[in-house]
């Protein structure tokens, strides 16, 4: 365990490795399930890690302090944090769930539901010697902010939902659009500070991103968007969430729904305008509400 810097490439090849001890007993389809909602526990418990430190040095040594809401992001409550889990060794499924489900809980107003519904106590995929294995795997690297900036952890994930479009190779464009399009797509609508962004089938947020990314192109100041996002699929609308919050984003509103059958985002006088609307509509879909 070292608290060096990470560079782009030993965290994507940290993250790919995480794929292949899943693979197997898992579905390829199915390792975005369990991947993205342990890497960001693994995040925000050494994030937490990380501010716990600087209140006990600014306290000189007051746990009680230290454990005060006010300096963490998130609240992780007692049990549930990265490290003990690590220190599981039989049920580690039931383990990680109650811990991912604590968590949610002490922070409903933006967790609740962000670990998706992964089956993690099904220990005929998820044998305890497996999770183990991927626990162990996780805890080779410290990802609090001193060591993983925002941006190079919300790159990694990035590559890791295209590495996963394209191990699974079916209907991948579902929720993964290629970034030369989604570039283009962010040129073409050209956003402005202070504007509202919405994408009616945001997948896994990489257009609201593109947004973000253009206006540090242009040298406006991308924390005055306001981004907003709906999506059908459980998953995706989950890996959206994290994919938000491992980018350092604030300001956001990710919803689950099929936005043509029942639209989430409303004003007094029915539903809400934005500035500027983005979106790979899912053409793909039979079933998309013709009726």
């Amino acid at each position: 365990m070292t608290l060096k810097t990470i560079t782009l490439s030993q965290l994507e090849q940290y993250l790919s490795k995480a794929a292949w001890i899943l693979k197997g007993p898992v579905d390829a389809s199915d390792f975005k399930v369990y991947i993205f909602p342990l890497l960001f526990f693994k995040r925000i418990s050494d994030v937490y890690d990380e501010e716990f430190r600087m209140a006990m040095e600014e306290s000189g040594g007051d746990v009680e302090y230290a454990s005060l809401p006010e300096f963490h992001r998130f609240e992780i409550p007692e049990g549930c944090h990265w490290k003990d889990v690590r220190e599981t060794t039989t049920n580690v499924g039931a383990a990680i769930e109650s811990a991912l489900r604590g968590i949610e809980q002490a922070n409903q107003e933006f967790l609740y539901g962000i670990f998706g519904d992964a089956q993690w106590s099904n220990k005929n995929k998820l044998s305890d010697e497996l999770l183990i294995n991927l626990i162990e795997h996780f805890s080779q690297y410290i990802l609090g902010n001193q060591n993983v900036d925002p941006d190079m952890l919300g790159n990694a994930y990035e590559y890791l939902i295209k590495h996963f479009a394209d191990l699974t190779n079916k209907k991948a464009g579902e929720f993964y659009t290629p970034r030369s399009v989604v570039h283009l797509l962010g040129l073409i609508l050209d956003p402005h500070e202070g504007e509202t962004i919405y994408d009616p089938a945001c997948g896994t947020g990489g257009m609201l991103l593109e947004c973000v990314d253009h206006l540090r192109e242009i040298s406006e100041d991308y924390r005055t968007l306001k981004l907003y996002g709906q999506e059908k699929n459980l998953t995706s609308s989950s890996i959206a969430r994290m994919n938000m919050f491992l980018h350092g984003i604030e300001d956001f509103e990710i919803l689950r729904g099929d936005t043509l059958r029942e639209p989430k985002f409303f004003e007094a006088d029915g539903l809400k305008t934005f500035d500027c609307v983005i979106a790979n509509p899912p053409f793909s879909l039979k079933d998309w509400g013709a009726d």
